[in-house]
């Protein structure tokens, strides 16, 4: 057990210079701006925890670590899914020993029921969201490797993801296609 005294050094002079990364690691990797403060203090509260039992070698490692996995934590509670936020956070190192076996078997079967639900999307959307999502094409790359207009991939890309999120939510994981609103639109003269 580490002393308050020793702990509070620690913080001060290993963890608290990396707030602005940390600060700008958050911002990228989660939706809502507003949270950011709230989840850096979290991930402090985490990391004094953490390392009340023995200060880590590495704090920059463990603090971003524990950013990785607090942000994942908290993505699964809130029910948000965003595949931006989960490939960004995969690039992040990490110390292989931090990670337990229940959360390598709950990463295994969130990413196979990702896959099953990129599986279910017609061809041509699985095509365009693999490109985007996957490959890290931009939207006019994606459209001039297809051969299509890029109205049509942001349009495909967004139907894709929509259907992505229902299926990884419990959805059936069906795209919806916008046949209603286009009527709508030639109805107005738009």
């Amino acid at each position: 057990m580490v002393s308050d005294d020793i702990l509070e050094t620690w913080f001060c002079s290993e963890v608290l210079p990396n707030e602005g990364a940390l600060t700008s690691f958050i911002r990228n990797n989660w939706r809502v701006g507003e949270d950011v403060v709230d989840l850096r203090h979290d991930i402090y509260e985490l990391a004094i925890t953490g390392a009340r039992r023995g200060l880590p070698d590495n704090a920059r490692a463990f603090l971003f670590a524990i950013a990785r996995n607090h942000l994942i934590n908290r993505a699964k509670r809130s029910r948000i899914v965003s595949f931006d936020l989960v490939s960004d956070l995969e690039a992040v190192r990490h110390d292989p020993d931090m990670l337990t076996a229940e959360r390598y078997v709950l990463a295994r079967e969130a990413l196979k029921r990702a896959q099953e639900g990129i599986d279910q999307l017609s061809p041509r959307v699985r095509q365009i969201v693999l490109l985007r999502k996957v490959d890290g094409l931009n939207t006019q790359e994606t459209a001039a490797r297809l051969g299509i207009g890029i109205d049509a991939v942001e349009r495909q890309l967004a139907m894709g993801m929509k259907a992505l999120a229902d299926f990884m939510l419990g959805g059936s994981g069906k795209i919806i296609r916008q046949k209603f609103a286009r009527k709508v639109r030639k109805e107005n003269g738009a």
